[in-house]
């Protein structure tokens, strides 16, 4: 089962987060960072959540601990601090992801689920869409009656889209993004691209690439009848 470490000093907000994703994973619970490090070094983690004001070793602290020691375990940030400044301490120092109190469990509940989610892909190095596989191993699309091997910045295309289903990423994005800043390319580069994707996997029933008009695209999972 995957295992949640919630880190957290005020004991009813500890409590009732815990009580809330049990039902769902293990769940380890600590009043601060020291105490979290503890269990960290004794127990398997998959994710942790966090609150930023703690006494001994806050939010941060934990944080940047884990980085400096190359542990790359996704890190979601709990905490009453809004402001933009507070955000950017906690990305700086490399947490996966953000939210501010009074928590909306739904909505933690969905966040946990697409870090997961991503951690597994990082992992894996490979997505799964029903009966296809994306293998960046291999930059190779698994599909029911054949192996297709795509162009380095196809795949990288598609593989970042379906990393993100449902999320709208413009032009400019993708390009920065796999293409590179300094990149003379210009933005009709993902068009062209998207389209050659579109033409490959048009049989395919699993996914399907969007446009959305005057935004950019998206990868929508088709669920199965």
């Amino acid at each position: 089962m995957t295992t949640i470490l919630v880190v957290e000093d005020d004991r009813n907000t500890r409590l009732l987060t815990v009580a809330r994703l049990k039902p769902y994973f293990e769940v380890f619970n600590s009043s601060n960072g020291l105490e979290a490090l503890d269990i960290l070094y004794a127990k398997h983690i998959d994710l942790i959540v966090a609150d930023i004001m703690m006494p001994d070793m806050d939010g941060y602290e934990l944080l940047k601990t884990l980085r400096q020691d190359k542990n790359n375990l996704p890190v979601l940030l709990l905490t009453a601090k809004q402001s933009f400044e507070d955000k950017r301490e906690g990305f700086s120092l490399g947490t996966d992801d953000y939210m501010t109190k009074p928590v909306n469990y739904e909505e933690l509940m969905w966040r946990i689920n697409a870090l997961l989610r991503r951690s597994r892909i990082a992992a894996e190095k490979k997505i799964v869409v029903g009966s296809i596989i994306v293998d960046s191993m291999t930059y190779t699309v698994v599909t029911h009656d054949q192996t297709i091997e795509l162009p380095k910045k196809e795949f990288e295309l598609l593989f970042k889209l379906l990393s993100y289903p449902n999320v709208i990423f413009t032009r400019r994005q993708l390009l920065d993004e796999i293409w590179g800043i300094d990149s003379e390319s210009g933005e009709d580069t993902i068009k062209t691209h998207i389209n050659k994707l579109r033409n490959k996997f048009k049989d395919v029933n699993e996914f399907e690439i969007v446009t959305i008009k005057g935004l950019g695209y998206k990868a929508e999972i088709k669920e199965k009848d």
